[in-house]
């Protein structure tokens, strides 16, 4: 909803700042989305006089220039103008200055030879209309040097608020200077609309057929009318807010739209055949709308017609066939009710947005459907001329009386904080409510321009949002002595936490199809007849996906396709194993393709450097589980990994065989061949149920979290070993030897090669030791040190490389 300040002052006598006003609007909730200073982007534009114009020397339709700005000397400008002229007055800008209708800054310039420094603009040019043959010409008064647009009156701000849906009434400039004046903003201006006298009947009758859709239906002809192009300040005012001034006639009614929230349509008179009856449309009936589109209508759409077919879609857009132009000399002006459900629906099935639209389908004040028809004729013989019939009204405008049974206790129930009745009333009054009754419950009477005030609550929030809600007190959360109990469930705390953790490992997040060809369904496990669609939305994606892999591959293939071969994506959602809930899992993936490696993870026994491999997914998977909860101490690496995989690089994650987590490694080259992707690629997949619930020891004693005082220790070893060993048994047996005192063993370097047996490896490790009590000796340490080296031994075989 857009407006202009000085348009707000006249429905609020104020003398508050824009800033001010604008903050207030904010917080009485009608949000300032911005505020568009007029007077910044026209201040270059300046009120100046063409002291000379020869013929361009070398074209014959420029014209060379010299234009007195007020401020020095005269200014060369080659313009092309058929009305540039020595004497004219028009409007001058300088280079450096954006031209808002051509999106462009001005500069310096020679055009065929002849330097310009500067321009003169047409209307065009500054956004005030379509009209661009010629400069902008101001009459002889006008003062050389002083702003246009102060001169012009176009300097006014625009503010831009967002509107939630249920403040139908704010719609409208009027509505808003009420909210502000019952914030003590000013002082509401709301005088009455007085009756256009009718010289005689109104020739068209008017039927209505589809009551259910249009509860009302106002109807007026004015003879005799002149329409041409609308007063200057009517123009000036729609331009600032976006729309492009057409006739008086239309413009009148896009005004009222936005003054008082009250669309209307016009009828040229002679342009309809017979009366006028609103009903369904017909099956196949069309309509060429106003915005020269032909709309193909059903029954479910509501009309209004004449003899000879329909003329107009209720409540959305007029025709084109019975337009307004100006040769218009007989109008037919219409304001109606309609079910605003249905304007809704019709609108999204017809694929318009229209001002009146915006209104309708958020419900406008029945009550002011006649006066809004007596606005527009009083505006119409005013602007117009012409002699007004009698209006004709078929059906009910009278709106329902609601009146709310308001306890003023309430208000502190809700709210958290009480107002003196009388404060209570000033606000409601102010807002066009009636409140009847003292003591502690009083009759709240809603006005008809307020649909979304139904209840107490209501009530409440209207007096809170006008108060101001910095009044309603900060009042914790009872506690008490049992601890809260969590609002996630443990697999939507996994969900966050595993893509927090995989995003944190330079992964994109991706969202793919929940479907996949029955192909490759069947490559990762799937295929079964019970996941096929019934009705899929395309032919390829057949089938319910038993993986997130293959949709994260086709997603990389794409940007490989497109030039970005290096991609790392990771997905968390559903994966489907059957049709039963329990094979129906909650995976994290994720892919990692040519050279996008994880980057700033420290000292590692691998390269950084290269395409990715099985260990940079492992690496990745570990991290999920270990964000996810799962206990890294217990989480086992065997071999194994489903066929998509190949198989010598390639692992599962598990806590026992009978608990797998999930699987990483390069995908096999039939995978990827089945896939229609190019490596290399390497995937990982956990499955988040899987991951064991922390156990709930019972205590009475509140659980504290141990940190040491103590600078921890590290230090490094490399052992030994037989090919065969694995790394993941070495790290075992080190952590084994003081849980207490050791937090951390990580590989750091594997070697085989140059001063090693034939037939062995050397593994090394750092091992993180932190002490508890008091800060440990170097003869404490050594001492430990032993230890490792001893059960390493003992368990792995391994010795001490020296």
């Amino acid at each position: 909803m857009k407006f202009t300040f000085a348009w707000l002052k006249e429905h609020l006598d104020t003398d508050r700042s824009l800033g001010e006003v604008a903050d207030k609007l904010t917080m009485i909730g009608l949000e300032v989305e911005r505020i568009e200073d007029k007077a910044k982007l026209y201040a270059p534009f300046v009120i100046a006089r063409v002291t000379e114009a020869k013929q361009h020397p070398n074209a014959d339709r420029l014209r060379v220039c010299m234009v007195d700005t007020g401020s020095g000397d005269p200014i060369q400008v080659v313009c092309g103008a058929p009305n540039a002229r020595a004497g004219m007055k028009g409007v001058f800008v300088p280079p450096g200055a954006y031209i808002p209708g051509k999106d462009m800054t001005l500069q310096v310039g020679t055009i065929r030879g002849v330097e310009s420094r500067g321009m003169l603009v047409s209307e065009f040019e500054l956004q005030l209309s379509d009209n661009h043959e010629g400069v902008i010409e101001l009459p002889d008064d006008a003062p050389v040097g002083k702003s246009f647009a102060h001169y012009a009156g176009i300097d006014d701000p625009v503010v831009e608020i967002n509107l939630t849906p249920n403040r139908s009434d704010c719609t409208a400039v009027h509505g808003i200077a009420r909210d502000l004046a019952a914030a003590d903003m000013g002082t509401f201006k709301d005088p009455g609309i007085k009756a256009v006298k009718g010289e005689f009947p109104c020739p068209v009758a008017v039927k209505i057929e589809a009551s259910e859709l249009c509860p009302a239906f106002a109807l007026r002809l004015i003879r005799g009318v002149k329409n041409g192009p609308s007063p200057d300040w009517l123009q000036r005012r729609l331009t600032a807010i976006g729309l492009r001034p057409i006739n008086a006639l239309v413009d009148i009614t896009n005004f009222i739209t936005y003054d008082r929230g009250r669309p209307l349509h016009v009828f040229d008179a002679a342009k309809v055949r017979g009366d006028l009856t609103v009903r369904r449309a017909r099956p196949g009936e069309t309509l060429t709308a106003l915005d020269g589109k032909t709309y193909t209508l059903d029954d479910t759409v509501c009309v209004i017609a004449d003899e000879t077919g329909v003329e107009s879609l209720s409540g959305i857009m007029g025709g084109e066939k019975t337009g307004c132009s100006e040769a218009t000399t007989d109008v037919l002006i219409e304001s109606a009710l309609w079910e605003p459900k249905n304007i809704s629906q019709s609108g999204r099935k017809l694929g318009i947005n229209s001002d009146a639209r915006y209104r309708f389908e958020r419900g406008v004040d029945p009550a002011f459907m006649l006066p809004g028809l007596e606005l527009a004729s009083q505006m119409v013989l005013d602007l117009c001329g012409g002699t007004p019939s009698l209006a004709t009204v078929a059906g009910s405008a009278e709106a329902p009386e609601r009146v709310i049974d308001f306890p003023v206790s309430e208000l502190k129930r809700l709210a958290g904080f009480t107002v003196p009745l009388p404060e209570m009333r000033r606000v409601l009054e102010r807002l066009g409510f009636f409140v009847a009754g003292q003591g502690e419950r009083v009759k709240v009477a809603v006005p008809s321009w307020r649909p979304d005030v139904q209840s107490k609550a209501d009530v409440v929030e209207e007096i809170v949002r006008i108060l101001g809600i910095d009044r309603v007190p900060p009042t914790p959360f009872e506690r008490g002595e049992a601890p809260r109990k969590p609002v996630l469930t443990p697999i939507q705390t996994r969900t966050r936490k595993a893509k927090r953790a995989l995003a944190a490992r330079d992964l994109i997040e991706a969202v793919t199809w929940s479907f996949v060809p029955h192909q490759q369904a069947e490559l990762f496990g799937g295929g079964k007849p019970e996941l096929a669609l019934a009705n899929p939305i395309a032919a390829e994606l057949s089938d319910m996906r038993p993986s997130l892999i293959p949709g994260l591959v086709a997603a990389a293939q794409r940007n490989a396709d497109r030039g970005f071969a290096d991609v790392a994506l990771f997905e968390v959602g559903q994966i489907f194993r059957s049709d039963q809930p329990a094979d129906q899992f909650t995976a994290a993936a994720g892919i990692r393709r040519a050279l996008a490696k994880p980057s700033g993870i420290g000292r590692h026994w691998q390269k950084r450097d290269g395409e990715v491999d099985a260990f940079d997914v492992k690496a990745d998977a570990l991290a999920v589980l270990t964000a996810a909860g799962a206990p890294a101490t217990a989480l086992q690496i065997a071999a194994g990994a489903p066929g998509w995989f190949h198989p010598g690089r390639s692992g599962t994650i598990q806590i026992g065989p009978q608990n797998v987590l999930g699987y990483f490694g390069e995908l096999h080259p039939g995978a990827l061949e089945a896939l229609d992707a190019d490596g290399p690629l390497a995937a990982f997949e956990v499955i988040l149920e899987r991951i064991p619930e922390q156990k709930k020891k019972p205590t009475r004693s509140k659980p504290t979290l141990e940190l040491s005082p103590f600078q921890p220790v590290e230090r490094d070893f490399a052992f030994v070993v037989e090919q065969s060993v694995k790394a993941a048994d070495l790290v075992r047996a080190a952590l084994g030897v003081d849980r207490k005192l050791i937090t951390g063993v990580t590989v750091f370097d594997v070697y085989e090669g140059k001063g090693i047996e034939p037939g062995k490896k050397s593994i090394a490790i750092a091992v993180t030791i932190v002490p508890r009590d008091k800060t440990m000796t170097d003869a404490e340490i050594e001492a430990l040190a032993g230890k490792i080296v001893a059960e390493v031994g003992k368990r792995t075989g391994g010795v001490l490389r020296a």
